[in-house]
């Protein structure tokens, strides 16, 4: 099968022919028809974080259900399913207690090193990223990264549920757990940044106000839900939230994974106001806080947030519903529709901040 592979950090994606294995145990083959690109992958493949290469990356997937291994139990042949990175074993503490996004032994869903690899490379195996390795006509991985969805929702818009919705949108919904009335303030307007949005308009936040340095962006962020936005490119981002919101904001989120942002949400939550780190940092990234009596007497939390505390299995197939519903927004996600080459230039375009999500669907 033909495979976008990164063979070392910073050497960039090339189509190559690659092997993938039959499924066994529980393990669910998918044809995959859609595969977007997330900035999380570009990260992976130009800074160190210490996963293996040479890889197959690409986590955001939507497909048909080929074949399933003996063991598989939630799904089966011509199913449209949705992967997730997020993997869990179904049986931990965390798991039993629906915190499956906590799973303390999430590898077990991965073949053992004593078993023949999913991939391979000319007989050499290689690195599956998150379990998935979407960028590529097949995918193989195990049935509790994957969540069945309805017929009726294109691929395209599918595929992002399954990374950008269910961090942005649950970060609001799940982690931040979002009240009717509450106020919101999103620093940073990309695919995860416009999810977030969608998830505090779904839980019914009085005000969202969108942080962004691009007014393009900041007016896509209306059609998410955005009922406010400040561009801050110039002018201080938290006294123009501060003067729209007087007191801060009840939930602040930052989606860019820069210190100086997140200081300023940091600055932006209002008294007993909450701070969400969504963005993805550096490693080795740090950030002061004034931690004097001031901030205690606030009763400011601030908790980073992974894949938006998602239960994917019950969390997919509901932003699928809301999307066929008309209430949720994925289209507007889709900038653009690529092949498998396309991926490096696609990947400056994202970069460059003129897309928002281009997503593989030809392979």
């Amino acid at each position: 099968m033909k495979a976008s592979v990164v063979n070392g950090v910073g050497q960039g994606f090339v189509v190559e022919e690659l092997d993938i294995d039959e499924p066994r145990g529980m393990e669910v083959l998918v044809d995959v028809r859609a595969s977007g690109l997330c900035h999380s992958d570009l990260h992976l493949a130009e800074i160190d974080f210490g996963l293996p290469m040479p890889t197959v990356l690409g986590h955001e997937v939507a497909g048909v259900v080929s074949a399933v291994g003996p063991g598989v139990t939630t799904t089966r042949v011509g199913d449209h399913v949705v992967a997730c990175l997020v993997k869990f074993c179904g049986r931990c503490i965390e798991c039993t207690s629906g915190h499956t996004f906590a799973c303390t032994t999430p590898n077990s869903t991965l073949r053992a090193t004593t078993e023949p690899p999913r991939l391979t490379r000319r007989g050499i195996a290689m690195e599956q990223a998150h379990g998935i390795g979407g960028f590529a006509e097949q995918a193989l991985v195990h049935e509790n990264q994957l969540a069945v969805v309805s017929d009726d929702i294109p691929f395209a818009a599918a595929c992002i549920i399954g990374c950008a919705t269910v961090t942005g949108a649950g970060a609001a919904i799940n982690t931040a757990q979002v009240r009717p009335g509450d106020t919101v303030a999103v620093i940073g307007t990309g695919g995860v940044g416009l999810n977030v949005i969608s998830g505090a308009r779904l839980a019914g936040a009085m005000r969202i106000v969108a942080v962004d340095i691009d007014d393009g962006k900041l007016a896509v962020a209306r059609r998410f839900g955005a009922t406010d936005v400040v561009n801050a490119s110039g002018v201080d981002p938290v006294a123009a939230v501060r003067t729209l919101l007087r007191g801060g904001v009840t939930h602040a989120f930052e989606v860019i994974g820069l210190p100086q942002t997140q200081r300023q949400a940091v600055e932006l939550a209002g008294k007993g106001g909450g701070v969400h780190f969504v963005g993805l940092a550096k490693p080795g990234t740090t950030l002061e806080i004034d931690s004097s009596l001031s901030m205690l007497r606030a009763h400011t939390s601030v908790a980073g947030v992974h894949m938006g505390s998602t239960n994917l299995k019950r969390d997919i197939p509901m932003y699928a519903d809301y999307y066929l519903q008309g209430r949720l927004n994925l289209d507007d996600l889709v900038s653009q529709e690529i092949g498998l080459n396309d991926i490096p230039a696609a990947w400056e375009k994202l970069r460059s901040g003129s897309v928002i999500r281009s997503v593989v669907t030809s392979f």
